[in-house]
């Protein structure tokens, strides 16, 4: 008799769906995994070139470099950061050190696919909040809250939909949340927001010893590759999460690359900055064209296409436009390169406007 896995996984959804079809020409552009379109800097790969040698050897258990480099930047002590192979690692983390069964996980729906993986295989209950158009819902998210819960999760700027929501209205929502709850919040592309009032997670972190930021190296810094994801909290839930986590869980051509980047953060925010500039100019092309598209603080687009998200999905894989589909619901485009960018405005005309 072959041994059975935990009943619960069977409610688990796989965290990657089937990805698009890639052209056999060669002429694609991946733009469903909202990864930066540009390679890492020449002095970063140089650095990943020179760790590369010593690939051999064991990383550290935690990566006290990294540590006490990212405790630097962010003002806070080396005892309150906390990494992981990028922050889908350190979620799991949090999984085993804080949920139990039948604790309950708080978050807005549709948001960060690892939402209800993190929940269900802990055997917690997820309570999924709808968004409210497209934004979250701190008010019902706040309702929502019982004395079951043990944990929100708060994506901010939201992924799929790119909306972001205000640090005053974070501080309402903390306020209304009891400070035995922890309160995740995810800024993984915090790098591409623009808009007044941007939530600071580490400013909030420093007074409310309930909250845990997460942030990472694979989006702005264009390390996806490579897995680098730390976060800050408080010792207790730092203490916490470092007993879970996987030693050497960071490698250290990982690390290395990271500290890399860190020394040339002017060059890599200019990239950054055009991102933000390309991701504008697209979306006013969509919405010049009569093409629904949410506003963004990300670095991918939200096309909230219900129904026929399926067709445009089909259409835009036809002309080597690799986006990630939500059926029924919308369409999420990574900001690509300009080529890709002004592909995506001609395929998408021909899906929506001359259909």
């Amino acid at each position: 008799m072959i041994p059975a896995p935990r009943p619960v996984l069977d409610t688990v959804p796989l965290y990657v769906p089937k990805p698009p079809v890639a052209r056999a020409d060669g002429t694609s552009h991946r733009l469903f995994l909202n990864e930066n379109p540009y390679p890492p800097l020449p002095s970063v790969l140089e650095e990943v070139s020179r760790a590369a040698l010593v690939a051999h050897h064991y990383p550290e258990i935690m990566p006290g470099d990294l540590v006490a480099a990212l405790a630097q930047r962010l003002g806070v002590p080396e005892s309150d950061v906390v990494t992981g192979p990028g922050t889908v690692g350190i979620y799991q983390q949090i999984a085993q050190a804080m949920l139990d069964p039948g604790d309950e996980v708080v978050y807005a729906w549709p948001s960060f696919e690892a939402y209800p993986i993190v929940a269900r295989i802990a055997a917690a209950r997820a309570v999924e909040v709808p968004l409210r158009d497209g934004v979250h819902d701190l008010e019902a998210m706040a309702a929502r809250v019982s004395p079951r819960t043990r944990a929100v999760f708060l994506c901010d700027p939201n992924n799929p939909t790119g909306t972001a929501v205000r640090q005053a209205d974070v501080e309402a929502f903390l306020a209304a949340v009891p400070p035995s709850v922890l309160v995740v919040l995810d800024e993984a592309y915090r790098e591409f927001s623009r808009g007044p009032g941007a939530v600071d997670g580490v400013e909030l972190y420093r007074r409310h010893p309930n909250v845990l930021v997460l942030r990472t190296f694979s989006k702005a810094y264009g390390l996806a590759g490579l897995r680098v994801g730390y976060g800050v909290a408080h010792p207790v839930l730092s203490a916490a999460l470092r007993k879970c986590a996987v030693p050497c869980g960071v490698n250290g051509i990982a690390v290395r690359a990271a500290l890399a980047s860190l020394r040339v953060e002017d060059e890599l925010f200019a990239r950054v900055d055009g991102i933000v500039r390309d991701r504008d100019a697209l979306r006013e092309a969509l919405v010049g064209r009569g093409i629904a598209v949410l506003p963004s603080e990300t670095n991918f687009l939200w096309l909230p296409l219900g129904q026929r998200a399926g067709h445009v999905a089909a259409t835009l894989e036809a002309a080597g436009l690799m986006a990630r589909l939500y059926p029924g619901e919308g369409i999420r485009l990574t900001v690509g390169t300009p080529e890709a960018n002004a592909r995506v405005v001609t395929a998408l005309e021909d899906a929506l406007v001359r259909a």
